[in-house]
């Protein structure tokens, strides 16, 4: 079946539904109603939307199909008149799977039959020796006496139990098997290795931190504050490496930069290649607990802050390099390593502590100094605030970034594979799933979150103090001249 286009609309007293069905005959049209479920055939079309309210199928209601221009216009009739339908622009939402009823919080027993057990000598040294093995006399004398407190304490989890060695990764863990063949193809981003399939998630946290480390260049640090602060270090490092503090005029430039979905005040709407992204996304229905919905908020961060950097260096048109970038900078990506990043924390469902916020985007900036061409703190920082004001605006907004991340990913070769085991499930979780009132919170701890040089684990602070004590020598004794600095680079071809 195929699932058309199609728009909703509404007034005080109904729904519109206009779907784009052409070449079809209007007498084989099938359309049924059930409390919030509205689904309608003609082949070879099917379209099934879950509303918010219920609607009715009633003598007000109608159905148009106009074959000048292939659209079926559905009127339906709100059950209550006046209430007001939400999000009928968020097309996933309407698509997904209607909720699963609530599950009943204790099993549901009837006692068909029962019947009194006459105890002989065997069952009687059977429930002595039961006793002997459950209770010591020593404990259920002292139970006795302290009115049957019996000493307790709580379990600990078992382990996941293990049925095969493929681990499974991606969002909430659903996916595996994307990696089988990862040797014979020119995935640069990962950093697992071969037995990707195989690597547990403590592995892949290891792993990625020593491949951080690795990448880290405390030189190529030094020597981008002495570009910021020494003249004639600048004309070099220009052609040696583009990587500069807040000072360089370039990283300047990025930093004020304004994002256009932050900037823009023009009422929000979905553009039509946008729609049509939506109607392509799963239908699915997601059983997360809290603990994993906090965990994908957590997620989304950094998603949204690789999102905020390729769009702020990139000046909001992709290059070739784009995918790479987005897939470097998202550990869940680069490592199948999503939040959260600080063990010692408590499993926190509300709300969004400073420590954990601060552990995620410790994550993002060090892998933004240690991989990317643009190497600078200051623009991770704008790239945080970025996060903070798209979250802030809602999860119309942060669903069509992350539309934006799913079209870069889907046009390439190799890294279109993240948009599959992430991105595709992330639009339809923001969109169906995720709640304003929790990404404003968001937003504001984001605001408030002060991330100091120290967390990042490089001692970047030491670093800049030792550039800003050469700095000093270099300007009292410079034996180098410009025409030296000069013969150093190498003509242009």
């Amino acid at each position: 079946m195929i699932t058309p286009r199609f728009s909703c609309s509404q007034t005080d007293t109904s729904v519109v539904v206009s779907i784009y069905c052409p070449s079809v005959r209007a007498s084989d049209v099938e359309i049924n109603v059930d409390e919030t479920l509205f689904s309608v055939h003609i082949s070879p079309y099917f379209l099934r939307l879950n509303f918010s309210h219920s609607i009715l199928e009633d003598d007000a209601s109608s159905a148009v199909y106009d074959p000048s221009t292939g659209y079926l216009t559905v009127t339906l009739t709100k059950e209550v008149p006046g209430q007001v339908f939400k999000d009928l622009d968020l097309l996933a939402k309407l698509l997904a799977p209607r909720p699963s009823k609530e599950v009943p919080s204790q099993p549901v027993i009837e006692v068909l039959d029962s019947h009194d057990v006459l105890h002989d000598d065997e069952t009687d040294k059977l429930v002595e020796r039961t006793q002997e093995l459950t209770l010591e006399q020593q404990e259920i004398l002292e139970a006795a006496e302290n009115d049957w407190q019996l000493p307790q304490s709580v379990p600990e989890s078992l382990p996941q139990l293990q049925t095969s060695a493929e681990r499974r990764y991606g969002f909430l863990d659903m996916h595996s098997g994307y990696f089988r063949h990862v040797e014979h193809t020119e995935n640069e981003v990962n950093e697992l290795g071969v037995d990707v399939e195989t690597c547990p998630p403590e592995e892949r946290r290891l792993r990625r931190l020593k491949h951080e480390d690795d990448k880290w260049d405390e030189e190529h640090y030094m020597q981008a504050r002495l570009t910021s602060v020494l003249p004639h270090y600048r004309k070099l490092s220009s052609v040696l490496r583009r990587a500069d503090y807040a000072d360089d005029e370039y990283i300047r430039e990025l930093i004020a930069w304004p994002h256009p979905h932050v900037a823009s005040a023009d009422e929000f709407q979905y553009t039509e290649k946008e729609n049509l992204t939506m109607l392509r996304l799963p239908r699915k229905e997601y059983l997360a607990t809290p603990a994993q919905n906090h965990q994908l908020y957590l997620t989304l961060l950094t998603l949204l802050f690789s999102y905020a950097y390729e769009t702020r260096t990139t000046q909001h048109d992709p290059t070739p390099e784009s995918a790479w970038t987005v897939a470097t900078l998202t550990p869940a990506f680069s490592a199948l390593d999503p939040p959260p990043y600080d063990n010692d924390l408590p499993a926190e469902t509300s709300p969004f502590t400073e420590a954990e916020l601060a552990a995620t985007f410790a994550a993002s900036y060090r892998r933004a100094l240690a991989f990317l061409l643009y190497r600078s703190f200051a623009l991770a920082e704008r790239c945080r605030d970025d996060v903070a004001e798209l979250l802030a605006r809602g999860k119309r907004v942060v669903a069509r970034c992350l539309m934006e991340v799913k079209d870069i990913l889907d046009h390439h070769d190799v890294y279109y594979v993240y948009s599959k085991i992430w991105v595709d499930d992330f639009c339809v979780w923001t969109i169906a799933y995720a709640s304003d009132e929790i990404l404003a919170e968001l937003a504001d701890g984001v605001r408030r979150l002060i991330m100091k040089k120290r967390m990042i684990g490089w001692d970047l602070e030491e670093l800049e103090a030792l550039t800003r004590g050469e700095a000093g020598r270099s300007s009292d004794s410079d034996d180098e001249s410009e025409d030296e600095i000069e013969r150093m680079i190498p003509a242009p071809l």
